[in-house]
């Protein structure tokens, strides 16, 4: 599989690592991963786009900012989502989007509540064949 997600056990918490060929299909699998905790992306129809951006000195911290960032859209306005989008992945900034719909009970089985992405454990690893990053959100 060239891009993916999995979760791993965390005392207490969540952990998602995503993998892809690109950095920004890895923070977009990332963010899919996460998402996925909360509904099933597969019950979520691609109606509308939310843009999403955050800045941060470290790739690390750029990956836990951005995360923060997503979760800030599906708190706020309910919006779940079925596919991410990296449009931009540079030097202190990521920018790209969330495709989905605004949460409907009689449609989308709610699964876990996720507060926030932490720095415990955060890792964004690139070796010649992939991108490889790893969060843990607190649940």
């Amino acid at each position: 599989m060239t891009a993916g997600h999995e979760f791993f056990e965390v005392e207490a918490d969540v952990g998602v690592r995503a993998w892809a060929p690109r950095a920004e299909e890895a923070f977009a699998q990332a963010a899919l991963g996460v998402f996925a905790l909360i509904v099933n992306p597969a019950e979520v129809e691609p109606r509308e786009r939310r843009e999403v951006r955050a800045q941060a000195d470290s790739e690390e911290a750029l990956l836990v900012g951005w995360i923060n960032e997503c979760l800030y859209v599906h708190e706020i306005e309910g919006f779940v989502v079925s596919r991410v989008e990296v449009d931009v992945l540079g030097p202190g900034v990521v920018h790209g989007f969330l495709v989905g719909e605004e949460f409907d009970p009689a449609r989308h089985r709610p699964g876990t509540i996720v507060k926030a992405a932490t720095f415990h454990g955060v890792r964004v690893t690139r070796t010649p064949e992939r991108v490889e990053t790893s969060i843990v959100v607190d649940i």
